[in-house]
């Protein structure tokens, strides 16, 4: 793989930070749901975001 340009590596961490902030708050969601659907969706989605996370984390080796 090619090198990241520091522009590129600047914004992959944003992603990265992103989907972390979203997969800690998703995840406290689906801990306070009471609702197993609504809890269910919270907890997917939550994991769709952490993979997404390691996947972009990736691009870092």
């Amino acid at each position: 793989m090619a090198d990241l340009t520091e522009a590129e590596l600047q914004n992959l961490r944003h992603l990265i930070g992103s989907h972390e902030t979203n997969y800690q708050k998703l995840n406290t969601y689906s801990s306070q749901a009471v609702d197993p659907q609504i809890k269910q969706i919270f907890s997917k989605a939550a994991q769709d975001s952490l993979n997404t996370k390691q996947k972009l984390m990736g691009f870092l080796n």
